[in-house]
């Protein structure tokens, strides 16, 4: 069993405020969109963390057989989500978790399903690569999750964890189905139409 484990819960600072869960993507919320593609790519159980508007989340996105995970250090960054994240697949018998980010919506099912295939172990290490760069998603086998806990800071997410097990992760080539954009700022919003 390998989760879906999706990054929800920021705030579009660099949107006006507009929470990214939100953000409408084919007459839907993006949120929506996100856990579709998880669901697809064969992840399960799903679990999103919500933080920024987390209750306007939950009334406005259709999140059914979702476990919702309120994080409510979200302003203090991604760290804080991928850790509440984590917390929450403890004792699910998940054997790893694929990372996901919501706002990215050019990665689609098919990306997502060969980084979940690149799972060897509890111990795998393995993230999507474009043009060669790693990006998003990211699978961390169950054994990494206590080491990811503890460094997970600020807006750094795994980027300690990565960099320090670089001769251990597996790169997925995905640019040839993928397009690993984020949407960040009010230019960035035109790639939702």
């Amino acid at each position: 069993m390998i989760a879906g484990l999706l990054l929800a819960a920021g705030g579009g600072r660099r949107l006006g405020g507009r929470p990214k869960a939100l953000l409408p993507y084919r007459g839907r919320p993006l949120v929506e969109n996100a856990v579709r593609v998880l669901r697809e790519a064969g992840c399960g159980p799903v679990h999103v963390v919500l933080g920024a508007s987390a209750a306007e989340v939950r009334e406005r996105a259709d999140l059914t057989g979702c476990v919702v995970v309120d994080n409510p250090d979200w302003a203090e960054g991604m760290g804080s989500s991928l850790r509440a994240g984590l917390a929450s697949l403890a004792g699910t018998g998940a054997r790893a978790a694929l990372v996901s980010l919501v706002d990215q919506p050019g990665i689609g099912p098919a990306a997502v399903a060969r980084v979940r295939e690149a799972y060897r172990s509890p111990a795998s290490l393995a993230a999507a690569a474009y043009d060669g760069e790693r990006g998003h998603p990211v699978l961390f086998g169950s054994d990494r999750w206590a080491d990811i806990t503890a460094t997970a800071e600020g807006d750094k997410g795994a980027r300690v964890h990565l960099t320090d097990h670089a001769d251990e992760l597996t790169l997925v080539e995905c640019g040839d189905i993928a397009e690993a954009f984020d949407i960040d700022t009010p230019p960035d919003l035109a790639r939702l139409a």
